[in-house]
């Protein structure tokens, strides 16, 4: 028996692999064989043939940044005449347009912006909660809270407890890129260590916040950096579960592929296999985090429909709106229409759902035809 298969079958028991292992993944070529055990282990934790999808929208409130990251097409610097701060009243009105469409999340991010007072955004929160109390407002990247503690003067946990209060609810896994300190340093010198990310999330963990986990495969970093990166994500979630807070954790671990256009630095793109391969040996190496989401955005829709049968169980937002990885010339996006077409045509049934992952809606009539004919075809 090959190693690999040793690995896989070692992983369907449902014991863990060690970082020799998961490198030894990363370096083998044999996808299918990796995305056939994470559809199974999918299956274990996520039974039903439904994917879900959440109706959100990306409010990118400013392009003003100083930590100015090399793969970024985004930001402009803090003096840059193209530099922009949404006004409160347009934010809203995005806000708005969103609960029009029945839509639930908020993903408001932005640059590292050095001009904003740490009132700016507990303002802003308590505003938009006010007016919008039934939106969920899973926003703001770690570097953005790093930036506020910061300019704040407080303690990392007091800063994370003050945004909170003001209407806070999660925290998006974005930033994370690659949790090694030798890519880090390589793509943005200035946005801090991986333990600084990490620091940010189990802050946020230990005063009952649930956040998102991710991870952006193609800067040039090594088989090990990866494993090392998933690793890092799993003790992070098992101190969670171990210390019993009252926070799920990571609720969800979403990867993509560095996309090079328009930036200053320059790599080959990710190929679909390769993505779908990191998104398999996630799936099989995080064995305490329940739900992965399909990144359709930077891969297009079709190779998202095909990552529902290596591991993923979650369509991501519907996306009404995105600036930053639009930037750097990915511009997939699809409505709610496509996203239930396309989850339909990958044989499941497509449910609504709200930030936590509890199903808002089910969409069943015509899902349970597509889903019968993918089986009997297949």
């Amino acid at each position: 028996m090959s190693a690999v298969n040793r690995i896989l079958e070692k992983a369907e028991r449902g014991e863990r692999l060690d970082l020799e292992e998961t490198i030894m993944l990363y370096e083998s070529d044999e996808i299918e064989k990796m995305g056939h055990v994470a559809n199974q282990l999918m299956l274990r934790k996520n039974p039903d043939p439904i994917t879900t999808f959440v109706i959100g929208r990306n409010v990118n409130y400013t392009n003003v940044c100083d930590v100015f990251c090399r793969f970024c097409a985004f930001y402009r610097s803090p003096n840059s005449k193209e530099g922009y701060v949404l006004s409160d009243e347009v934010i809203l009105q995005k806000i708005q347009e969103t609960e029009d469409v029945n839509g639930t999340e908020i993903l408001m991010q932005g640059g590292v912006n050095p001009n904003l007072p740490f009132e700016y955004y507990i303002d802003l929160l308590k505003k938009i909660k006010k007016n919008f109390p039934n939106i969920t407002m899973h926003s703001f990247s770690p570097a953005e809270i790093m930036k506020m503690k910061e300019i704040s003067g407080m303690s990392l946990e007091e800063t994370v407890r003050a945004i909170h209060e003001a209407g806070l609810d999660s925290l998006p896994g974005g930033g994370g890129e690659i949790l090694d300190d030798r890519t880090r340093r390589k793509i943005s010198r200035l946005k801090g260590s991986w333990r600084d990310w990490m620091d940010v999330m189990q802050t946020a963990h230990k005063i009952g916040m649930n956040t998102t986990a991710t991870m952006v495969i193609g800067f040039g970093e090594s088989m090990e950096e990866r494993a090392l990166h998933l690793l890092r994500v799993r003790e992070a979630q098992d101190e969670c579960i171990r210390n019993s807070y009252d926070s799920e954790g990571f609720l969800a671990f979403i990867s993509w592929t560095f996309q090079p256009d328009n930036t200053n630095m320059k790599a080959e793109k990710q190929t679909p296999e390769q993505y779908l391969k990191n998104v398999a040996i996630s799936r099989i190496v995080l064995d305490n985090i329940k739900h992965f989401q399909s990144s359709w955005v930077t891969m297009g829709p079709e190779v998202g429909k095909m990552s529902l049968h290596y591991g993923c169980d979650d369509f991501g937002s519907t996306m009404m709106e995105e600036n930053v990885v639009s930037a750097a010339g990915t511009t997939h996006k699809v409505n709610i229409e496509q996203t239930l077409q396309i989850i339909r045509e990958a044989g499941k049934i497509p449910a609504q759902r709200d930030t936590k992952y509890n199903i808002l809606k089910v969409f069943n009539d015509e899902s349970q035809k597509v889903a019968h004919d993918f089986i009997m075809q297949n």
